[in-house]
């Protein structure tokens, strides 16, 4: 009885101990600290961090679109252009130009297709305002945002917001302005988006 009762209180041990560390150490994601605010009101807030020239953002971008389709009423998503290095800085222009065009939904697919799956050299003015202009967009129309002060201060907003979420690498997760999640840290694309929805019931019930 005595060895039955010390076995049985040992796998009781064992057992809380992992609940335990399971529920305050869990590796799929980092606490930011502080916390950074949100812009989407009483909404749960997705941030992605992302780059056109990563290959990594790029084959995680369908399992966003997937996910995104589905989006709960309270929860928001939006995208903000890394801007980690100075060869980064065509791609967050372009995609804040698209932004003040109206065409997010129109260019974005297709650029990071014309770029990875095309083999395409699209990594300056230049040869963004002829991608642009493929579909509709007057290349002077296109110049005067991409040059725009509004254009340069979202650029350095995002830089700013970068540097305040403890941003290193693309593609990356923000989730109400509380936590960061990654592909490295979740171990893969589809555990990426079961840890979102994850952090987002988190947020949803107050824990």
């Amino acid at each position: 009885m005595k060895i039955k009762s010390a076995f049985s209180f040992f796998i009781a041990a064992v057992l809380i101990g992992l609940y335990s560390t399971g529920h305050a150490e869990d590796t799929r994601y980092q606490i930011i600290d502080p916390f950074q605010p949100t812009q989407s009101g009483d909404k749960i807030e997705v941030v992605e961090f992302f780059w056109y020239g990563c290959p990594h953002c790029y084959a995680l971008e369908p399992y966003l679109e997937h996910w995104e389709k589905s989006l709960p009423d309270d929860v928001a998503f939006r995208r903000i252009p890394g801007v980690l290095g100075s060869n980064w800085i065509p791609h967050a222009r372009a995609y804040y130009t698209a932004q003040k065009l109206g065409m997010v939904d129109k260019i974005h697919r297709p650029l990071f297709d014309a770029i990875h799956k095309e083999r395409k050299r699209i990594d300056n003015q230049k040869s963004l305002a002829d991608f642009f202009a493929a579909y509709g967009v007057d290349k002077d129309e296109f110049n005067r945002i991409y040059e725009s002060d509004a254009v340069t201060d979202q650029l350095k907003q995002a830089f700013i917001a970068a540097k305040n979420y403890g941003i290193r690498g693309v593609p990356a997760i923000i989730v109400n302005g509380k936590y960061l999640t990654t592909v490295t840290l979740t171990g893969g694309d589809k555990e990426l988006i079961v840890t979102i929805n994850d952090l987002i019931e988190k947020e949803r019930n107050g824990n």
